[in-house]
């Protein structure tokens, strides 16, 4: 079964075709990162209207990667449900015209739901129960994955997610966007106990995350050294800053794998790509001997091969949405779109 997945969460126009839930014919990922780096963030209006702009072509072009046409899609997946509204909304409509117009199955999904298939499409044989940290920009959730579709939330961020937390600090420090990729490359160069940043809700018994205290320390300590007088140590600061982010979601992964009793870790959404955090949970994995999952630098961002690989498993079921589905910015985990 080929399935047409399409994906506009926020600023990046992602379309793919993947057969039988698996197997990834073409993943066609649009960057917007040039249009919105002078701004050091996404502009949900520019987002939007590049989205407009380019949507046929990517579509287009994952049909080509493929080796497919229209004719060949046996039904359409689109994140309907988080992400930035004018963003989500494009999707949503190309997805709806070419279902209408195919007599095709629409399935409208959710974007975390869809990270977690950024698991399950790079690793088929990945065994249920599971715990996935889900990590990037706009989310951070805890999540017990039981089966298809039958989940646990945990815990989740209760202000800034650790991916927001990258982009502010690298803001803040004016060295870039996306925050992520360069604080990850600079921080090699830095000494991670420069700076005794907090490490926050590490030791509380719940599984929720909370970032914004760590940033307001960041900027406390940048007002510290530019009123000094002194330079800014910045590989010093961002290794520091990186390592306390990473001590907490480790350790809250960790500890919620062994309070649920389950011996499979999975890590996924842009900060999964980061370096440190690869090799901490690598590290903690193997002491506790448990098996660690991460998707293919490909599907760590917002991509559509995630989406079209979800939407299988809910076809297979018979979970499909009608054409009067709508976008939703921040539907919450669980919770269906009809």
């Amino acid at each position: 079964m080929n399935i047409l997945g399409i994906e506009t969460a926020c600023d990046d126009t992602s379309a793919a075709v993947v057969r039988d839930g698996h197997e990834i014919l073409s993943n066609v990922i649009w960057d917007q990162q040039k249009v919105h780096e002078k701004y050091r963030g996404v502009v949900p209006e520019l987002a939007a209207r590049r989205h407009t702009e380019v949507i046929t072509r990517v579509i287009e072009a994952a049909l080509v990667q493929a080796n497919m046409t229209y004719a060949d899609i046996d039904a359409i997946g689109v994140n309907a449900m988080r992400g930035l509204l004018r963003s989500v909304v494009v999707g949503v409509a190309a997805a709806k015209v070419i279902a209408f117009a195919r007599n095709i199955p629409i399935i409208g999904l959710h974007h975390i739901e869809g990270h977690i298939y950024s698991i399950i499409v790079d690793h088929p044989n990945i065994e249920f129960p599971f715990i996935c940290l889900t990590v990037s920009g706009g989310h951070n959730m805890l999540i017990h994955v039981q089966g298809h579709g039958q989940y646990e939330l945990l815990g989740m961020t209760l202000d800034d997610a650790a991916g927001e937390a990258f982009d502010k600090i690298a803001k803040l420090l004016n060295i870039g966007y996306p925050g992520g990729p360069i604080i990850d490359r600079l921080a090699k160069t830095g000494n991670p106990k420069a700076f005794s940043f907090p490490r926050p809700m590490l030791n509380r018994s719940t599984d929720d995350f909370s970032f914004s205290g760590l940033k307001t320390a960041v900027l406390t300590c940048v007002q510290q050294l530019k009123k000094e007088g002194s330079p800014l140590p910045i590989p010093d600061i961002v290794a520091s800053f990186q390592q306390a982010v990473i001590d907490v979601l480790v350790k809250k992964t960790m500890n919620a794998a062994i309070r649920k009793g389950v011996s499979t870790i999975a890590v996924a959404g842009g900060v999964s790509a980061n370096s440190l955090l690869r090799q901490t949970f690598d590290q903690n994995a193997a002491r506790q001997d448990m098996h660690l999952y991460f998707p293919q630098m490909a599907l760590c961002m917002d991509n559509a091969a995630m989406i079209a690989a979800l939407a299988y498993y809910k076809l297979k079921k018979g979970e499909t949405s009608g054409l009067n589905l709508d976008a939703s910015a921040n539907a919450p985990f669980g919770i269906e779109n009809e």
